[in-house]
């Protein structure tokens, strides 16, 4: 007759937490470079430039114009009545043709970035909460790596805290006081 080997909590969770942070580590990258890039989005870090030539409304004003093209902060240096002239291209109001040179990430960057901006509407919004998942587990299984009378889990409530702390610091930067610091 077998016996049968009961595995701890403990146990348990440290082997899920070895598995599912396997599992993770290639999400984890795409997402660290995705965020990269989306923080200096309004750079032209890693973009290269793109001659585009889209047809839009003709007969559109200089605002109407930025919107129908998607560029927020279109400046427009000269109009008339046939065509506006604006910085790295021009719109023809009679035919509604814009030409300008446009600036965009390489192809597998804005791949990364669709999944880092994922709405709910989107079939990704399963992939991002499978990943939202897997790390909130990552997280607090942490907890159970160390026996909670070990020096490393009072070291490791201690850092979660901090860690904590500093998200909730983070937007005092914009003078908000949320959590009693002094940025």
């Amino acid at each position: 007759m077998e016996h049968a080997h009961k595995i701890s909590l403990q146990r348990w969770m440290r082997l899920l937490h070895r598995d599912i942070g396997f599992f993770v580590i290639g999400l984890t990258v795409i997402y660290c470079i995705s965020g990269i890039v989306l923080t200096y989005r309004e750079t032209d870090f890693l973009k290269s430039e793109k001659q585009v030539e889209k047809s839009v409304a003709p007969g559109l004003s200089g605002s109407e114009l930025g919107r129908a093209l998607h560029q927020k902060r279109l400046t427009v240096v000269s109009e008339d009545e046939q065509s506006i002239t604006f910085r790295n291209g021009s719109y023809n109001k009679e035919s509604g043709l814009a030409s300008y040179t446009g600036k965009e990430l390489p192809p597998v960057l804005t791949a990364f970035n669709s999944l880092h901006k994922a709405t709910s509407s989107s079939g990704k919004h399963w992939f991002t909460l499978l990943y939202a998942c897997c790390l909130s587990f990552l997280a607090l299984s942490s907890f159970w790596m160390y026996r909670p009378e070990s020096g490393n889990f009072k070291r490791g409530i201690t850092l979660a805290a901090c860690g904590f702390r500093l998200c909730l610091c983070a937007p005092c930067s914009t003078a908000v006081i949320c959590c009693g610091c002094t940025a």
